[in-house]
């Protein structure tokens, strides 16, 4: 066993990156004055032209009076008073008592957290805790300012951290709808709904461009084309934050929005997410920030940076695209937020410290969990004259402007706001009719041979699929949890799927169901209808290698064929965030519909692909696609202004059941086969918790060793805690807590799947990154699990990196220790679990188990 001790403090790393004067500068508290310049962030260049960028006419202008108030608001705040309001903390790490004593601006919580780390916390809860937070910041005791805090939010497809709310289809879905007016009803009932909750800030709605159908998060664009993006962002603000120039604008039905993330996060190359744009100036402004322009005309009062690269420099540090162009040119006078801990990608900075992106522009920082040293370091690298005090006041002045223009200052405690509390108003009848309006307006038809479509609701059909009675497939991410893997029906209120509306449906023509998801069934059924599709992810857990569907398995082709071969009528239903090569699976079927990912309104569905008793048209298919779907695999860029455009069916594509047109048989050829060998490393968690493995803990011996395996990525009882963290980026990281009060395993394992790990035999290891925040006091095991429990164990205590809760370091354990043992890696059920005795707190990422020359002495698996 051995440890990589050259991954050691972020802070060095940092250093490192920008060289010896910077280290100076960034981690002594002795800065110079000369070091001012090593901390500019990126200005225009040769290839860059302000000209090429529009002047926009913008609808809400300054105030004199809110710019009055805002002065005498700056003249009395000290200077960490005004970082505080720059800074916004996460719901898992911030207190109230923190938001008053550092003076915070804003609090959020991410796509993973829970109030109090309760996942169906109630109405009154959040109410209650927005009270809290609020009274912090207004709490004067300390001579401080009262200046209220701020609460943001991911609303991105209605109000969709609540399983009572109603969840609308996700952006490219409604993309499909081609109803702009649909989309201001969707942003005003998410605005009531979000202020049911006494929160006052969402961050939608995402304005991408998606251009690589290999992006994770292809589903949260509207379109391929701008100008449709630029429409429905448009509507969707005015929504949310109510029309400019009336009396509605940020009244008391609304609050206010977010355009994210600026700019380019749709055109990375090869649909990396966070990943590099590497488009010259022109197209990014035609293709990826065009789509913003009516967006901040009307007024949106928060743009979100992007985390992506423009050839090669972070958004987050980028003062042409920040200030020079969104701010100065366009004329955005509302703030800019950061994105989850994405200053300290930035060249040179860590998540508590980047004068390069205040420098840059930013206003807001989402520092999340190290919000108190970001504070320090940003108010000393002020007075070190590393970042002006008028850049200070310059983001302090816009969240200011916005708080005052929202009405926060005179609005009074979230409690006592209009709807604040109001459970009517989440997930009511009204609101969820305007959701099935969007279901069915969304929906798809890519095919109907025989015009199959509409279905008799009198006859006998079969439901089949493993998405037709699942909620979390056809929700997708950002529901309830991050990622929503883990989503059941149970975490919803008064929702539907598109079984329940087949059911509803059927059984009210008179017709006759079974139900059953591989395909078996009775009675010989007049039709079926085949639900299936993508599993659900959110942001680059999303990112795939191929859009070629189930390219190796191809299980949901061969249910289609089945029940094809034995002459039965099949409907596909496919439940995707974007479109993907599936001619094997629209071969096998005589009618398909793209459903993309509905949302908690699943019974429209069946509104749609039945017709009334009588047989007359109930819903005819109206969604149009709005991007444009692949002929091959390979067509991974497929847009409609493309010079070799050939798609399979084209942007605006979508037939109604007055069409009759027949599709021939496609070509079955993958043209893009994606290998990996045997010498891969086989990651359990790299950029988070790979598929199919969960998280778990196990009492051992106490508990009759029945490991008990956690939905979600957190957990908490008296003896562990279990929570998703971050390395380099969002969740990419679990945290291990140990209370001491008894022995306990924890890592990552599954209750029905065992992995042959055998390849790695030899020459393989297990590694890691770990950072050690609380010492142990007894021995920390490492594990390796078999059907028969935790079969072989290894102490890495003296392995571990120093505890002082900031370095990083790499153990790497060789397979061999624990073969001689007798571990037989042919059927691994957890291949990583820690044990602790005693009281300790781990973080843990980059676990994988890969090949690596070693020569290994008994000593070191001892």
């Amino acid at each position: 066993m051995w440890i990589d001790k050259n991954k050691v403090s972020t802070c060095f790393l940092g250093c490192i990156a920008i060289g010896v004067m910077t280290l100076i500068s960034a981690c002594d508290s002795k800065k110079e004055p000369e070091s001012v310049s090593l901390f500019e962030p990126t200005g225009p260049s040769e290839q860059t032209s302000i000209h090429r960028w529009p002047n926009l006419e913008h609808k809400v202008n300054l105030d004199s009076d809110v710019e009055e108030r805002i002065n005498v608001l700056l003249e009395k705040m000290t200077l960490e008073q005004k970082v505080g309001q720059m800074t916004q903390a996460e719901i898992t790490w911030v207190t109230p008592a923190d938001v008053k004593r550092l003076h915070l601006g804003s609090v959020l919580n991410g796509g993973g957290s829970f109030l109090h780390g309760k996942r169906h916390a109630s109405v009154d809860e959040w109410v209650q805790y927005m009270d809290e937070i609020y009274d912090a910041s207004m709490d004067t005791s300390d001579g401080g300012l009262a200046i209220p805090v701020t609460y943001g939010i991911d609303a991105v497809h209605g109000n969709n951290k609540f399983g009572h709310a109603t969840i609308f289809p996700h952006n490219i879905g409604l993309g499909a709808t081609r109803n702009v007016d649909l989309m201001r009803k969707i942003g005003e009932i998410t605005a009531l709904e979000v202020l049911a909750i006494g929160a006052d800030w969402t961050f939608a709605p995402t304005l991408a461009v998606a251009q690589d159908l290999r992006w994770g998060r292809s589903y949260e664009s509207f379109a391929e084309q701008p100008e449709l993006i630029a429409e429905y962002g448009k509507a969707l603000v005015e929504g949310v934050q109510g029309v400019a120039n009336t009396p509605d604008f940020l009244g008391d039905d609304h609050v206010y929005a977010t355009a994210k993330h600026w700019v380019g996060d749709g055109g990375t190359d090869n649909g990396i997410d966070q990943g590099d744009t590497t488009m010259d100036e022109e197209d990014l402004v035609k293709l990826q920030a065009s789509a913003y322009f009516p967006t901040i005309e009307s007024g949106v009062q928060s743009i979100m940076a992007s985390h992506n690269f423009w050839k090669g420099e972070k958004l987050h540090g980028h003062k042409y695209l920040l200030t020079d162009v969104l701010k100065e040119r366009l004329g955005f006078d509302g703030f800019i937020i950061g994105d989850w801990n994405a200053h300290g990608n930035v060249k040179g900075c860590t998540n508590d410290s980047c004068p390069q992106s205040v420098n840059a522009g930013l206003d807001m920082f989402m520092v999340v969990e190290d919000y108190e040293a970001f504070i320090n370091n940003t108010v000393k690298q002020v007075n070190d004259g590393i970042i002006p005090m008028s850049r200070i006041d310059d983001a302090v002045r816009r969240i200011l402007r916005v708080k005052i223009r929202s009405g926060l200052f005179d609005k009074g405690r979230p409690s006592s706001r209009p709807h604040a509390g109001d459970k009517g108003l989440m997930g009511n009848e009204a609101h969820r009719e305007v959701a099935r309006q969007a279901v069915r307006e969304s929906l798809v038809l890519l095919k109907n041979n025989d015009n199959l479509l509409p279905l008799n609701p009198t006859g006998h059909i079969l439901i089949a699929g493993d998405g037709a009675d699942n909620m979390a497939k056809q929700s997708g991410g950002w529901t309830i949890s991050w990622q929503s893997t883990e989503v059941t029906k149970d975490d919803f209120t008064g929702a539907s799927t598109l079984l329940d509306g087949f059911k509803q449906t059927i059984a009210s023509a008179g017709g006759t169901m079974e139900y059953q998801q591989e395909g078996q069934y009775k009675q010989k059924p007049d039709a079926a209808i085949v639900v299936f599709g993508e599993s659900p992810y959110a942001e680059w857990f999303g990112d795939i290698k191929t859009i070629a569907y189930q390219p190796d398995d191809s299980k949901d082709a061969a249910l289609l064929r089945s029940l094809k071969a034995q002459g039965i009528p099949v409907v596909a239903v496919f439940l995707t965030g974007r479109p993907l090569w599936v001619n094997k699976e629209i071969n096998a079927s005589d009618a398909f519909v793209a459903a993309w990912l509905p949302g908690s309104e699943g019974k429209a569905v069946a509104e749609v692909l039945f017709a009334n008793a009588d047989g007359s048209v109930n819903y005819d298919f109206k969604g149009k696609l709005s991007f444009s779907w692949p002929k091959l695999a390979s067509q991974v860029v497929l847009n409609s202004y493309s010079s070799d455009y050939d798609p399979l069916f084209p942007y605006g594509y979508g037939l109604n059941y007055a069409d009759e047109v027949q599709l021939a048989l496609l070509s079955e050829e993958n043209d893009y086969r994606v290998q990996s060998g045997n010498d891969a490393e086989y990651p359990l968690l790299v950029k988070g918790l790979n598929q199919p493995w969960e998280l778990f803990y196990d009492y051992g011996e106490d508990n009759g060793k029945k490991p008990v395996f956690i939905e979600g990525s957190r957990t908490q009882n008296s003896t562990v805690a279990i929570m998703e963290a971050d390395f380099s980026a969002q969740g990419d990281a679990v945290e291990f807590s140990w209370s001491g009060e008894q022995p306990a395993y924890m890592g990552i394992g599954s209750k029905t799947y065992q992995e042959d790990l055998s390849r790695f035999g030899e020459q393989g290891v297990i590694q890691f990154d770990v950072r050690s925040i609380e010492p142990p006091a007894t021995p920390i095991v490492l594990n390796v699990g078999c059907s028969n429990g935790y079969c072989k164990s290894i102490d890495i205590s003296h392995n571990l990196p120093l505890s002082d809760g900031e370095t990083w370091s790499t153990v790497t354990v060789p397979l061999q220790c624990f073969e001689r043992e007798g571990l037989k890696l042919e059927s691994v059920d957890a291949p990583f679990s820690l044990y602790s005795e005693s009281k300790n707190r781990l973080r843990i990422t980059n676990i994988v188990y890969l090949k690596k020359e070693a020569q290994i002495s008994p000593q070191e698996c001892e």
